[in-house]
């Protein structure tokens, strides 16, 4: 059987933790769907899902009334459900964010108003005794603490829901790249590199490619994704335990990366980063690697430019982190000393953030749903998408009305 002879109610483009997400809350509402989950890998989870640093975030961060504060505190609540559900392991270790000098304390005081408006449970202010405490290698002159902040491995939960999704008569199409979408009067047409398939609604949440297909679909070609490399160094595994859960700087307010922190992982790891430098391969894993229709596309993208003069300072400091392990080293043991003696596994782990930018030069920095004829597209899922991503998936199939534009359920 060709994909060509198959239409389906609804095709998930993308099979993410948030295009898993999504299928699986449309199949727990409407079981007697023709659904299909399609992606470009061979294997689930193979970008930003299996890529980042597996922290369940509490929702500390994100403005108060935004998709991102409202998603995370309850995408934190399920995710927790859901591992215990399907005995994923995780871990409640808690988060510090430190203010190093008395400078950064409004940033902690904002944070903490977020923090408390967005309903973050056992949110609390410390002392720098009470960061010794918590933390005994940590040091700054106060911060706040996350206890419900977790770590979770999740291209494992991807993997949970993936076997949750076939065992539900879910069909996969993994390794099949989509090239091209488009609509008919009545159904939506995937073209892939292995033919197409037709579906009465689609959703794409294909992260990295996100714009590419929103376009080829009818959307706006504003915003567009420009990857961003986020580069990991690791603690060597015989060390002695520096950290008993994570440790963040004050982020910049004015960017929506959260800056170079210490993870403690599921597995014991402990990792420093991740850095945030603009590259010029949408599967830019190494620094060096460039794709002319990635670069171009990045180029030729107005608000590039103005995030680059806007920006400029931060990226050279990018720059200089990824050219200078030391340098790198140094910004973690700001607030974590002992990091500073301590020996590191020569190799560097890495990622790819889909950050969508705005052709005004916008970081947009909360998640992003739009809609063409036929179809839903997650324009912008960065972090925390992850967390978020169960009722992110509620979120998008509550727009989606699917008994109203497929008829009916069982």
């Amino acid at each position: 059987m060709t994909l060509s002879e198959e239409r389906y109610d609804v095709a998930v483009v993308g099979a993410g933790i948030v295009g898993l997400a999504v299928a699986r809350e449309m199949i727990t509402r409407r079981p007697d769907l023709r659904l299909l989950v399609i992606d470009k890998e061979s294997e689930v989870a193979q970008h930003q899902t299996g890529h980042n640093s597996g922290v369940i975030h509490s929702g500390i961060y994100y403005a108060p009334g935004s998709l991102k504060a409202r998603l995370c505190v309850e995408g934190a609540r399920l995710m927790y459900e859901y591992c215990d559900a399907n005995a994923i392991p995780y871990e409640r270790c808690g988060k510090l964010i430190i203010a190093l000098h008395d400078g950064e304390l409004p940033g902690l005081d904002e944070l903490e108003a977020r923090g408390r408006a967005n309903g973050v449970t056992g949110l609390r202010r410390v002392t720098a005794d009470e960061i010794r405490e918590i933390e005994p290698e940590a040091r700054g002159v106060a911060a706040l603490h996350s206890p419900d902040t977790g770590i979770v491995d999740y291209a494992e939960v991807a993997r949970a829901l993936e076997r949750e999704l076939r065992s539900k008569g879910v069909d996969f199409s993994l390794g099949c790249e989509v090239t091209t979408v488009r609509r008919t009067s009545e159904e939506t047409v995937i073209e892939t590199d292995g033919g197409y398939l037709r579906a009465a609604r689609a959703v794409f949440c294909a992260g990295l490619w996100s714009d590419r297909l929103a376009v080829s679909a009818g959307a706006s070609p504003d915003p567009r994704i420009l990857p961003f490399r986020g580069a990991y160094l690791h603690v060597s595994a015989d060390q002695a335990p520096v950290v008993r859960g994570m440790v963040y700087p004050v982020p910049d307010p004015d960017l929506p990366f959260l800056g170079v922190h210490v993870t403690k992982h599921i597995d014991g790891s402990v990792s420093l980063g991740p850095s945030a430098m603009l590259v010029g391969s949408r599967e830019g894993y190494s620094a060096l690697r460039v794709r002319p229709r990635d670069l171009a596309a990045t180029l030729a993208w107005p608000g590039t430019w103005k995030v680059a003069r806007r920006f400029w300072r931060t990226g050279v400091s990018e720059l200089r982190m990824a050219a200078s392990r030391r340098r790198f080293l140094s910004a973690c043991a700001a607030y974590v000393p002992a990091l500073a003696s301590m020996r590191l596994d020569p190799g560097a782990g890495s990622g790819v953030r889909a950050q969508a930018v705005g052709r005004n030069g916008a970081l947009l920095d909360d998640f992003v749903i739009s809609e063409t004829p036929g179809a839903f597209h997650v324009r912008n899922a960065p972090s925390p998408a992850a967390t978020s991503s169960l009722a992110l998936a509620r979120e998008l199939v509550d727009r989606m009305q699917l008994d109203a534009v497929l008829g009916g359920g069982s």
